[in-house]
């Protein structure tokens, strides 16, 4: 019995190869359609989408073009190929305005775009798209069921991009170029006000301002110390408890012994 079932499995999936290499060298679209649809509910997407891309170009137009479409954007999506996924949904969406699929389509074109994000120190122009095509389908389906998980991941690339900004202007006062720290900085406070990086955000401008005033020539250090003073105080006004209240301590005892010299 076991025997018979395994000759059975064989001659099945034989013919299901069978089918699909004819399917692949046929000119009759129609059987291509019928093979790729099955092939795509059986899950075998790369084989589906050999067939789709042969009768893509043919197929708009005809009553099936709908749903060849999806399957086809959808094929890409399983097999993780984003890049086309998110463009052939895109194409739906403008192709079947009217479709019932068109919110999935939008949402999973979003989608697409957000797995194209990479880490956070690399370029950052797929993460602005992604945010940017989630936008779009918040605004064209405020109610839609996608709506909590779209914002949930615009959230994610925000603070993917946040963090790219902040430690862009860390990476001036790493290097020792506290004017562009102190730019960059206040920069990064101002775009991102809610930021989980305030508070460091807030000790490395009092550290630029620190060292850029102690290593000014005598007609500029007054006014730099004083800055100084200025940004110890805002650190210690968002968090009196902070982390860096011993360095800063330091720093601002350095800042006080040095403006003595200026009092007259």
């Amino acid at each position: 019995m076991k025997k018979f079932i395994s000759i059975l499995l064989i001659l099945v999936v034989f013919s299901s190869c069978s089918e699909f290499q004819k399917a692949l060298k046929s000119e009759d679209i129609a059987i291509k359609f019928d093979v790729a649809t099955k092939q795509y509910e059986k899950g075998k997407y790369e084989k589906a989408i050999r067939l789709f891309e042969q009768i893509a170009p043919s197929y708009r137009g005809k009553p099936q073009a709908e749903k060849m479409f999806f399957m086809y954007a959808q094929s890409f999506y399983k097999t993780k190929q984003f890049y086309s996924a998110g463009y052939q949904f895109e194409s739906f969406v403008s192709s079947y305005p009217k479709s019932q699929k068109i919110e999935e389509a939008s949402y999973l074109g979003a989608i697409c775009f957000s797995k194209l994000s990479p880490t956070y120190s690399l370029d950052q122009v797929d993460t602005y798209k992604a945010i940017d095509k989630f936008q779009n389908f918040i605004d064209a389906f405020p109610d839609s069921q996608y709506l909590s998980e779209a914002n949930v991941i615009v959230k994610q690339l925000r603070e993917k991009l946040e963090k790219k900004a902040f430690e862009i202007a860390k990476q001036y006062n790493t290097i020792s170029d506290y004017k562009a720290s102190l730019v960059a900085l206040d920069n990064f406070i101002i775009d991102f006000p809610g930021t989980i990086y305030k508070e460091q955000a807030l000790y490395y401008k009092f550290d630029s301002t620190y060292k850029l005033a102690i290593n000014s020539v005598p007609s500029k250090m007054e006014e730099r110390l004083k800055n100084a003073k200025t940004a110890y105080n805002s650190l210690l006004k968002f968090n009196s408890n902070t982390k860096y209240k011993a360095q800063a301590d330091l720093m601002l005892a350095k800042i006080e012994t040095d403006l003595k010299q200026f009092i007259k």
